[in-house]
Protein backbone atom coordinates (compact mmCIF):
# COMPACT_ATOMS: atom_id res chain seq x y z
CA UNK A 1 0.00 0.00 0.00
CA UNK A 2 1.19 3.31 -0.84
CA UNK A 3 1.44 6.02 1.66
CA UNK A 4 -1.13 8.77 1.48
CA UNK A 5 0.12 12.15 0.55
CA UNK A 6 1.28 14.10 3.52
CA UNK A 7 -0.85 17.15 2.70
CA UNK A 8 -4.04 15.21 3.35
CA UNK A 9 -2.91 13.72 6.59
CA UNK A 10 -3.74 15.76 9.59
CA UNK A 11 -2.05 15.08 12.83
CA UNK A 12 -4.87 14.97 15.39
CA UNK A 13 -2.54 13.95 18.19
CA UNK A 14 -4.30 12.34 21.13
CA UNK A 15 -7.70 12.93 19.46
CA UNK A 16 -6.91 10.43 16.74
CA UNK A 17 -9.14 7.42 17.28
CA UNK A 18 -7.41 4.10 17.52
CA UNK A 19 -10.32 2.10 16.11
CA UNK A 20 -12.67 3.10 13.28
CA UNK A 21 -15.65 2.00 15.40
CA UNK A 22 -15.04 5.00 17.61
CA UNK A 23 -15.76 7.31 14.67
CA UNK A 24 -18.97 5.48 13.83
CA UNK A 25 -20.02 5.38 17.46
CA UNK A 26 -19.24 9.14 17.78
CA UNK A 27 -21.35 9.90 14.71
CA UNK A 28 -24.25 7.79 16.03
CA UNK A 29 -24.06 9.47 19.43
CA UNK A 30 -24.01 12.92 17.83
CA UNK A 31 -27.08 11.95 15.78
CA UNK A 32 -28.89 10.60 18.88
CA UNK A 33 -28.05 13.76 20.85
CA UNK A 34 -29.16 15.92 17.90
CA UNK A 35 -32.40 13.94 17.57
CA UNK A 36 -33.03 14.16 21.40
CA UNK A 37 -32.35 17.91 21.35
CA UNK A 38 -34.66 18.38 18.37
CA UNK A 39 -37.35 16.19 19.95
CA UNK A 40 -37.27 17.40 23.59
CA UNK A 41 -35.15 20.44 24.20
CA UNK A 42 -35.84 22.61 21.13
CA UNK A 43 -39.67 22.38 21.53
CA UNK A 44 -39.34 23.48 25.16
CA UNK A 45 -37.16 26.38 24.10
CA UNK A 46 -39.71 27.23 21.40
CA UNK A 47 -42.55 27.07 23.93
CA UNK A 48 -40.63 29.25 26.37
CA UNK A 49 -39.79 31.63 23.51
CA UNK A 50 -43.47 31.84 22.51
CA UNK A 51 -44.57 32.31 26.12
CA UNK A 52 -42.06 35.06 26.66
CA UNK A 53 -42.97 36.62 23.31
CA UNK A 54 -46.65 36.53 24.25
CA UNK A 55 -45.88 37.89 27.71
CA UNK A 56 -43.81 40.68 26.24
CA UNK A 57 -46.38 41.34 23.53
CA UNK A 58 -49.17 41.29 26.14
CA UNK A 59 -47.13 43.64 28.31
CA UNK A 60 -46.63 45.96 25.36
CA UNK A 61 -50.32 45.80 24.51
CA UNK A 62 -51.23 46.44 28.16
CA UNK A 63 -48.78 49.33 28.24
CA UNK A 64 -50.25 50.76 25.03
CA UNK A 65 -53.76 50.30 26.42
CA UNK A 66 -52.71 51.94 29.68
CA UNK A 67 -51.13 54.75 27.69
CA UNK A 68 -54.35 55.20 25.67
CA UNK A 69 -56.36 55.16 28.91
CA UNK A 70 -53.99 57.74 30.35
CA UNK A 71 -54.39 59.90 27.25
CA UNK A 72 -58.17 59.58 27.46
CA UNK A 73 -58.07 60.44 31.17
CA UNK A 74 -55.80 63.41 30.41
CA UNK A 75 -58.17 64.65 27.69
CA UNK A 76 -61.12 64.19 30.04
CA UNK A 77 -59.24 66.01 32.80
CA UNK A 78 -58.37 68.84 30.42
CA UNK A 79 -61.99 69.03 29.27
CA UNK A 80 -63.16 69.15 32.90
CA UNK A 81 -60.51 71.76 33.68
CA UNK A 82 -61.65 73.86 30.72
CA UNK A 83 -65.26 73.47 31.89
CA UNK A 84 -64.24 74.47 35.41
CA UNK A 85 -62.43 77.50 34.04
CA UNK A 86 -65.50 78.49 32.02
CA UNK A 87 -67.69 77.97 35.08
CA UNK A 88 -65.30 80.03 37.23
CA UNK A 89 -65.36 82.81 34.63
CA UNK A 90 -69.16 82.69 34.59
CA UNK A 91 -69.26 82.79 38.40
CA UNK A 92 -66.90 85.79 38.38
CA UNK A 93 -69.10 87.56 35.82
CA UNK A 94 -72.20 86.81 37.90
CA UNK A 95 -70.43 88.06 41.01
CA UNK A 96 -69.41 91.27 39.23
CA UNK A 97 -72.98 91.77 38.01
CA UNK A 98 -74.40 91.08 41.45
CA UNK A 99 -71.79 93.35 43.00
CA UNK A 100 -72.73 96.16 40.62
CA UNK A 101 -76.40 95.60 41.41
CA UNK A 102 -75.69 95.61 45.14
CA UNK A 103 -73.63 98.81 44.83
CA UNK A 104 -76.39 100.48 42.79
CA UNK A 105 -78.99 99.32 45.28
CA UNK A 106 -76.88 100.55 48.20
CA UNK A 107 -76.42 103.92 46.47
CA UNK A 108 -80.16 104.18 45.89
CA UNK A 109 -80.85 103.24 49.50
CA UNK A 110 -78.21 105.68 50.75
CA UNK A 111 -79.63 108.47 48.58
CA UNK A 112 -83.16 107.72 49.81
CA UNK A 113 -81.92 107.66 53.41
CA UNK A 114 -80.02 110.94 52.87
CA UNK A 115 -83.15 112.51 51.35
CA UNK A 116 -85.25 111.26 54.25
CA UNK A 117 -82.75 112.56 56.81
CA UNK A 118 -82.52 115.89 54.94
CA UNK A 119 -86.30 116.22 54.80
CA UNK A 120 -86.57 115.30 58.46
CA UNK A 121 -83.83 117.80 59.36
CA UNK A 122 -85.53 120.50 57.25
CA UNK A 123 -88.86 119.84 58.95
CA UNK A 124 -87.19 119.90 62.37
CA UNK A 125 -85.35 123.13 61.52
CA UNK A 126 -88.61 124.70 60.27
CA UNK A 127 -90.42 123.64 63.43
CA UNK A 128 -87.63 125.03 65.60
CA UNK A 129 -87.56 128.25 63.55
CA UNK A 130 -91.35 128.63 63.86
CA UNK A 131 -91.09 127.98 67.58
CA UNK A 132 -88.25 130.52 67.89
CA UNK A 133 -90.22 133.10 65.86
CA UNK A 134 -93.31 132.55 68.03
CA UNK A 135 -91.26 132.84 71.21
CA UNK A 136 -89.46 135.91 69.85
CA UNK A 137 -92.79 137.53 68.95
CA UNK A 138 -94.04 136.91 72.46
CA UNK A 139 -90.95 138.40 74.01
CA UNK A 140 -90.84 141.34 71.57
CA UNK A 141 -94.56 141.86 72.10
CA UNK A 142 -94.10 141.88 75.87
CA UNK A 143 -91.13 144.23 75.67
CA UNK A 144 -92.91 146.47 73.16
CA UNK A 145 -96.00 146.56 75.34
CA UNK A 146 -93.99 147.49 78.41
CA UNK A 147 -92.08 150.13 76.44
CA UNK A 148 -95.26 151.52 74.89
CA UNK A 149 -96.93 151.53 78.31
CA UNK A 150 -94.07 153.55 79.73
CA UNK A 151 -94.11 155.95 76.79
CA UNK A 152 -97.87 156.42 76.81
CA UNK A 153 -98.08 156.31 80.54
CA UNK A 154 -100.91 153.83 80.51
CA UNK A 155 -101.06 150.15 81.19
CA UNK A 156 -101.61 148.16 78.04
CA UNK A 157 -102.82 144.96 79.60
CA UNK A 158 -105.53 144.21 77.06
CA UNK A 159 -104.21 141.13 75.36
CA UNK A 160 -106.29 141.49 72.22
CA UNK A 161 -105.19 145.04 71.58
CA UNK A 162 -101.60 144.23 72.41
CA UNK A 163 -101.60 141.25 70.10
CA UNK A 164 -103.01 143.19 67.18
CA UNK A 165 -100.54 146.04 67.76
CA UNK A 166 -97.59 143.65 67.92
CA UNK A 167 -98.73 141.81 64.79
CA UNK A 168 -99.11 145.08 62.90
CA UNK A 169 -95.67 146.23 64.07
CA UNK A 170 -94.02 142.94 63.02
CA UNK A 171 -95.81 143.06 59.66
CA UNK A 172 -94.42 146.53 59.08
CA UNK A 173 -90.94 145.30 60.02
CA UNK A 174 -91.27 142.37 57.61
CA UNK A 175 -92.25 144.73 54.79
CA UNK A 176 -89.49 147.27 55.48
CA UNK A 177 -86.51 144.92 54.83
CA UNK A 178 -88.13 143.81 51.57
CA UNK A 179 -88.45 147.47 50.46
CA UNK A 180 -84.89 148.29 51.51
CA UNK A 181 -83.49 145.26 49.66
CA UNK A 182 -85.38 146.34 46.49
CA UNK A 183 -83.90 149.82 46.78
CA UNK A 184 -80.41 148.32 47.11
CA UNK A 185 -81.02 146.11 44.04
CA UNK A 186 -82.06 149.14 41.94
CA UNK A 187 -78.95 151.09 42.91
Amino acid sequence: MTAPPTALLVNLGPLMPEHPIEIILGIVLVLIITWACAKFIVPRFEDMYHERSETIQGGIERAEKAQQDARAALEQYQAQLAGARDEAAQIREDAKTQGAQIVAEMRTNAQAEANRISAQASAQIKAQRDQAVAELRREIGGLATNLAGRIVGESLDDDERVRSTVDRFLAELAVQPAKSSQAVDRA
